[in-house]
């Protein structure tokens, strides 16, 4: 492929992505059933498997998708629910990253980025990432950015997607928020 037509592509890619706003284009609807995983995942640096049925006997899960660990807006994205995490906590609520990055570079991103705070888990091969129907519409083996809040029962309660890494923890929080105001009712 020439240089002229590499850029036509990348520009046509480019204006597909604007038009959309950056928002994924599809993603388990409300109410859909969350597929249960085990995958290695890293938490302040340290490896360990982590099962969606396991924490889910806990109280309910925030799974987020994002592409690529060390890039600026998956950064800004784990600081913000680092700092998050303690009232996720307290809500019940346990907070999840996904990526398809391996288990050493998440073991690094659980600590630099992440701040001990939660795991972070690496789907190599994008079969999760797939069954939650959050991967990059262009044909890239990267997830898009989608946050999911998955009941204690296993039911997707919340689904917010969009590239812009800004709204994710406060429009999770506030799910989460609505479920427990919902149980205690």
């Amino acid at each position: 492929m020439n240089g002229s037509a590499a850029h036509w592509i990348r520009s046509a890619i480019g204006v597909a992505c604007a038009a959309a706003g950056g928002a994924a284009f599809a993603a388990l609807p409300v109410g859909a059933a969350a597929p249960d995983f085990t995958t290695q995942a890293a938490l302040g640096g340290k490896t360990f498997s982590f099962s969606l049925a396991q924490a889910l006997k806990n109280g309910p899960v925030v799974l987020y998708f994002y592409p690529k660990a060390f890039t600026s807006g998956c950064t800004v994205e784990a600081h913000d629910f680092a700092e998050a995490t303690p009232k996720f906590n307290a809500l019940g609520a346990t907070v999840v990253g996904m990526s398809n990055d391996d288990i050493d570079t998440l073991k690094k991103f659980s600590v630099e980025a992440c701040r001990d705070k939660f795991a972070v888990a690496a789907d190599a091969g994008g079969r999760i990432t797939r069954q939650y129907d959050a991967k990059m519409m262009w044909g890239l083996d990267i997830a898009d950015r989608v946050s999911y809040v998955i009941s204690p029962q296993g039911k997707v309660v919340y689904v917010y997607a969009s590239q812009n890494p800004d709204e994710h923890v406060k429009r999770t929080m506030a799910a989460v928020e609505a479920l427990k105001a919902g149980a205690a009712r």
